[in-house]
């Protein structure tokens, strides 16, 4: 009887925190406003229990402006209940823009072509299901343009986006 109760006991505890983990890897989008490049292909690595690699490729093309970034976010991940998780973290993004002298007057005399450095912080909720390997998020990303500010008035963007992710192993 006190084998059963352990086995029992072990499978149970086992399953639970088994269930409380999330996938080493997920895929997916990320779905912000335009300043933050609007669409962006992103990616999750798990570099431990509560932390995380976020790297996300965002393009821009448009009548007035080509542009694409790479931005790298280091995570801390804490779990609120269940599936439902928030999580913050801190990175840095790289990027080339190309833009329409005529059409923004305030670039007048300045090269088509411009490269730029961001520092980037990410604050956000997720959900992650346990019938599917599907992670839903919705994050802030605070952006201040180091070298080279893009195309905002004070270096400083502020982009909210809704992300979908595939997770596995």
């Amino acid at each position: 009887m006190k084998k059963l109760l352990f086995t029992l006991t072990s499978v149970c505890l086992l399953s639970i925190v088994s269930h409380a983990q999330y996938k080493q890897n997920a895929i997916g989008v990320r779905l912000g406003d335009a300043d933050g490049f609007g669409a962006e292909i992103s990616y999750q690595r798990a570099l431990g229990d509560n932390n995380r690699l976020e790297l996300d490729l965002g393009f821009r093309d448009s009548r007035y402006i080509d542009a694409f970034k790479i931005t790298g976010i280091y995570q801390w991940v804490w779990n609120i209940e269940g599936g439902f998780n928030w999580f913050a973290g801190v990175g840095a993004g790289v990027g080339v823009i190309d833009y329409d002298n005529d059409y923004f007057d305030r670039f007048e005399g300045r090269d088509d072509d411009r490269v730029f450095l961001t520092v980037d912080g990410q604050i956000g909720i997720e959900y992650i299901f346990t019938e599917a390997p599907i992670q839903l998020a919705l994050d802030i990303r605070p952006t201040l343009f180091l070298i080279n500010d893009y195309y905002t008035d004070n270096n400083l963007d502020l982009d909210i986006a809704f992300s979908i992710r595939y997770q596995f192993d």
